[in-house]
């Protein structure tokens, strides 16, 4: 089998500002229906097990580690709106949803990854976001990450090649290179090609040889890469059946004209006829 992760608050964002890209408006529930569609369609492109994580807040325990870590500030209310009728839909529609609080969906996804991952009967893990956090899950060719603008499927070698480090390293050099979108800078005067050559000499930073950083630097490397670690413990499932896909739940009629989308209760009816 096939287990497919998706990050839900970067498909939700993805498909509020393509909606109002191409039609200029907001409407209520435009972004949960385009999230489901795009799993109804990996459905019907012969997709069993499934998996989507959601910021249920924005805020998680990285805010307490780093004050300047991103919050929910700034997010259009238009948007911040559809979060949780967003996991609503999704259990309607009976597919594993993750709604995350301590935690942010980041981690949920390498929780999910990791736990496949052990699974014998897994033959593949594909995370569905374009995230540069999510690179440091992908092992050889077994867990992969998926751009779905770019159609890139990014395995071990795809992560070297774009950063020019490991997997296993991407902490370290996010840390080194810092990253704006989740709100710490990084170590001054470290860009992405020194980063990576001191991570490809000497490792870890924890085993940095004295003096490549000085004491001050040294310090916040390492809580910048407490911060880009992602956590792997989240207890989502106890077997890897639970994400597999078996039909809608009753309430997900109710859900489908609740946003307005008579196609897809169509559409997911006739892919329950499939199950049979």
């Amino acid at each position: 089998m096939i287990v497919h992760l998706i990050d839900g608050t970067y498909e939700l964002f993805r498909h509020f500002y393509g909606i109002r890209r191409f039609k200029k408006t907001d409407p209520p529930y435009g972004a949960v229906t385009g999230l489901l569609r795009m799993v109804a369609k990996m459905i019907e492109d012969d997709a069993t097990h499934i998996g989507v994580a959601t910021d249920h807040v924005i805020e998680s325990f990285r805010n307490d580690l780093w004050p300047e870590y991103k919050t929910g500030a700034g997010i259009e209310p238009a948007l911040l709106a559809q979060f949780h009728p967003l996991e609503e839909a999704l259990l309607a529609m009976g597919v594993a949803v993750w709604p995350m609080i301590d935690y942010e969906a980041d981690d949920a996804l390498a929780s999910a990854a990791h736990l496949a991952a052990q699974d014998e009967r897994v033959e593949k893990v594909c995370i569905w976001t374009p995230d540069k956090d999510l690179s440091q899950c992908v092992v050889a060719e077994r867990v992969v990450q998926i751009d779905r603008r770019s159609g890139v499927i990014r395995d071990a070698d795809g992560v070297r090649a774009k950063f020019g480090v490991s997997p296993a390293h991407i902490p370290d050099y996010l840390a080194l290179v810092g990253d704006a979108a989740d709100g710490y800078p990084g170590i001054p005067g470290l860009g992405p090609k020194t980063a990576a050559t001191l991570i490809n000499r000497h490792g870890h930073i924890e085993d940095f040889p004295p003096g490549t950083l000085n004491a001050h630097h040294t310090q916040h490397a390492l809580l910048f890469k407490d911060l880009a670690t992602l956590r792997t413990d989240a207890p989502l499932f106890d077997d890897v059946e639970e994400l597999r896909w078996t039909g809608a739940t009753p309430a997900f009629v109710s859900m489908a004209e609740k946003i307005g989308d008579a196609t897809l209760l169509k559409r997911v009816q006739v892919l329950q006829n499939r199950q049979q």
